[in-house]
């Protein structure tokens, strides 16, 4: 009989720091776009050899990085990395970030401003942002990152 319990938690514990440590390595200056040695990342990743090849091949199957394979098939190096991987990472906004950072901005405001009309101003426009939700601030945050402005009909 098979156990049927759920498996174990792997992307939080295993692919998205070795997902963020090859990020880290990718997008480093001092390194442009070489190449890195799949053992460049055990380090950075701080977790064991083993867990780093796993979690490599798990993110070159779902298209996160670009691997190169030695004659045996074992990944050696990763070449690049997709853009939903430098979301994932952290390197570039999501949409949800974004929206999360604009709140943080207008309750930071309203609780600087110098004047008590400047204070109610800002309230005003967190307490709006607040009211708008997080589901319709992330449409709003995706059409500024991608630079969508809506035409007037």
């Amino acid at each position: 009989m098979t156990e049927q319990r759920p498996l174990d938690d792997s992307w939080f514990t295993r692919d998205l720091p070795v997902l963020r440590a090859i990020a880290r390595l990718v997008d480093a200056s001092q390194h442009g776009s070489s190449p890195y040695l799949l053992g460049a990342v055990v380090p950075a990743s701080g977790l064991p050899k083993a867990d780093v090849l796993a979690a490599a091949k798990a993110l070159a199957s779902a298209g996160y990085i670009e691997p190169l394979t030695n004659h045996a098939g074992d990944i050696v190096r990763i070449t690049a990395i997709s853009a939903e991987a430098r979301r994932l990472a952290g390197l570039w906004p999501t949409p949800q970030g974004e929206w999360d950072r604009l709140l943080e901005q207008l309750v930071a405001r309203a609780a600087q401003a110098p004047t008590e009309v400047e204070r109610a101003r800002w309230r005003a426009m967190a307490d709006a942002a607040q009211a708008l939700g997080a589901d319709d601030g992330a449409l709003l945050m995706a059409a500024l990152i991608g630079g969508y402005v809506p035409r007037k009909r």
